[in-house]
């Protein structure tokens, strides 16, 4: 059998026609597969290999860590470099209210530690999230989805969550004396990239203060310089209560966090001990690849260029089959008029080596979300293939 055979008969799928894609080799905007044909991840890997695949420093910190120690105990008990050097190194670039970090494996686990120290913290049973809001697949995480196809199969979940519109300021009222927090993304990405409204992260952020429910906002995909900031809560100037991360966080390695204040993540300590554990969290070897991202990120005009490539991005998507088209640093949604366009866009990228998706709640648009390090140069290409492309539809 072929390596194709074997992974669709004894890998889990959660499509019915996965990609299927073998690849055997990757390089800074490029994947490779077993016939040594040549794509670029317009999509990072849904926002994972920010800075490209395999960059030199995230490969060399992963293979001296490797060489020095992997696994010891669980998170939180052993003091171990990484850990220390990574908190340290990203608290210094946050709000100082934002000065501790739980560290996880992934963006879902993030929500679920954020959803837990809400409660512990206030004593209040309500959660309010955003309609069209995507924070994960655990049965926590889910629960804060409004769309009810995704979560129908599973229910009950969890109880006491309540859905705001996003960029309504009249459903601000919703958040009461009752709620624990209100989880929102400071852009929403899943429903196919909305940014906020000028004034209505500060709205939310008064509103919260006023009930005392605490803001978690989800930086898992707008965060490591996506927007155009480290995250995009600082473009915005509005500071959470807890910012949860993950995806771009480890350069292509499995990490993720939630950061908030010290005298919030105390309470994981009593009342019970062990308010919350994890194994694998904050594992030395995702830690210094994190910490290689971040230093890579701090170093190099990755986040600087933001701007110039979505202002060219802006400056040349434009097609008799667009839609609209909504940008966010570099991030783009190219909403067309109808889904089955949608997938003959991304079926004819993968034909000319572009690797494109869409978004889980507007089957409408293609992503468009490549490493941060794409040169101007790639960048023009992969602009005109697309539009090519909507030739061809």
């Amino acid at each position: 059998m072929n390596f194709r055979s074997l992974f669709l008969k004894h890998l889990a799928q959660t499509s019915p026609e996965p990609m299927g894609l073998e690849i055997v080799k990757s390089k800074g905007l490029y994947l490779w597969d077993r016939d040594h044909k040549r794509y670029a991840d317009m999509i990072s890997g849904i926002g994972v290999s920010s800075i490209g695949h395999q960059h030199p420093a995230v490969v060399a910190a992963v293979k001296d860590q490797v060489d020095q120690y992997m696994h010891t105990l669980v998170y939180g008990e052993f003091v171990l470099e990484p850990q220390v050097r990574y908190a340290k190194k990203l608290t210094d670039m946050l709000h100082p209210s934002l000065n501790s970090i739980y560290l996880v494996n992934s963006g879902a686990e993030a929500t679920e530690a954020g959803l837990k120290l809400a409660k512990r913290y206030t004593g209040r049973p309500k959660i309010v999230s955003c309609f069209e809001s995507y924070h994960g697949s655990t049965t926590g995480a889910m629960a804060l989805n409004s769309d009810a196809y995704f979560h129908r199969p599973y229910r009950p979940l969890m109880p006491g969550v309540s859905h705001i519109h996003f960029n309504d300021l009249a459903d601000l009222k919703i958040i009461d004396e009752f709620t624990a927090a209100v989880v929102v993304e400071p852009v929403q990405a899943e429903r196919g990239l909305y940014p906020p409204d000028p004034g209505y992260l500060e709205a939310l952020r008064r509103r919260c203060s006023e009930v005392g429910a605490l803001l978690i906002m989800d930086e898992i995909q707008t965060g490591f310089g996506r927007t155009g900031r480290l995250f995009a809560h600082q473009k915005y100037d509005v500071v959470p209560d807890i910012m949860l991360i993950a995806k771009g966080m480890g350069g292509g390695m499995p990490i993720g966090g939630m950061v908030a204040d010290k005298k919030l993540m105390d309470v994981f300590s009593h009342d019970p001990v062990l308010g919350h554990i994890t194994t694998f969290g904050g594992h030395p070897v995702t830690c210094a690849a994190a910490l290689a991202t971040l230093n890579v990120l701090l170093k190099e005009d990755y986040i600087d260029s933001v701007q110039s490539k979505e202002a060219y991005i802006r400056k040349v998507m434009h097609h008799d089959k667009i839609k609209e088209l909504r940008t966010a640093g570099l991030w783009a949604a190219i909403e067309l008029y109808s889904e089955a366009e949608m997938h003959s866009v991304v079926k004819k990228g993968l034909e000319r080596g572009y690797i494109y998706d869409w978004f889980l709640f507007n089957a409408q648009s293609v992503r468009i979300a490549p490493p941060l390090n794409i040169t101007m140069e790639e960048l023009e290409t992969a602009c005109l293939h697309l539009l090519e492309i909507l030739d061809e539809i």
